[in-house]
């Protein structure tokens, strides 16, 4: 069942800007709440007292609060690795594509550090790559439906010290709502054990180094 609280959360998690303002408790409740109203009793279908709103914001901030100790709790130690000239290739998912999948690894060296990451959806499918090879990529990948070829970005790569990061919720969560509240776009994130991988414009490259870095502690 649908309840004013439940709204309340919804609406103020869609907004990763109100999440930041609310967990460090720079928001009037009584405002946000006079704001929510309208919104909340349009879905619901009923009148809602404001008091009702301010009281679910306030224990929304507290699970924001709790949730924060927590994830303080974790230590961004490793390294950044910024990689510069990467396109991003978002195609639709057929059996030819699969086909193809297979043999694109040998398109690109690995000795000498290259990038390739192939994301696989329920529908599409997402090649990062350096730029380098778009013309061989291209090429490999005629007779298939590209949705959009995205270039001048770079890959920003945190490489965790240990495994915790795989295992401690709300991480990539602090990172990316970093990069959201500096008005980062984010096009493809991609993670392994210890790795947290973000693909971003070339724009925003040196922006997104320094807000990663005050994570990461010396």
């Amino acid at each position: 069942m649908v309840t004013a609280s439940h709204l309340v959360k919804k609406a103020v998690s869609e907004n990763s800007f109100l999440l930041e303002a609310m967990s460090k408790e720079l928001v009037s409740y009584g405002n946000l709440a006079e704001q929510l109203k309208p919104e909340i009793e349009q879905e619901l279908g009923k009148k809602v007292k404001e008091s009702a709103i301010v009281m679910a914001l306030r224990r929304y901030t507290e699970e924001l609060q709790g949730f924060d100790k927590k994830v303080k709790k974790f230590r961004f130690q490793g390294e950044i690795l910024l990689r510069t000239n990467i396109m991003d290739f978002n195609i639709v998912k057929s059996s030819s594509l699969l086909t193809k999948i297979k043999n694109i690894y040998n398109l690109v060296d690995f000795g000498r550090g290259d990038t390739l990451n192939i994301i696989l959806g329920s529908n599409e499918a997402s090649i990062v790559a350096n730029e380098k090879y778009k013309e061989k990529l291209s090429s490999f990948l005629k007779g298939e439906k590209i949705l959009n070829k995205k270039f001048d970005l770079v890959a920003l790569t945190i490489v965790f010290e240990g495994k915790d990061f795989f295992t401690t919720p709300g991480v990539v969560f602090t990172a990316t709502r970093k990069l959201a509240w500096e008005n980062i776009n984010i096009f493809e994130i991609i993670s392994t054990m210890m790795e947290l991988t973000f693909i971003l414009s070339k724009k925003d490259s040196m922006k997104a180094y320094n807000v990663l870095q005050s994570l990461v502690e010396k």
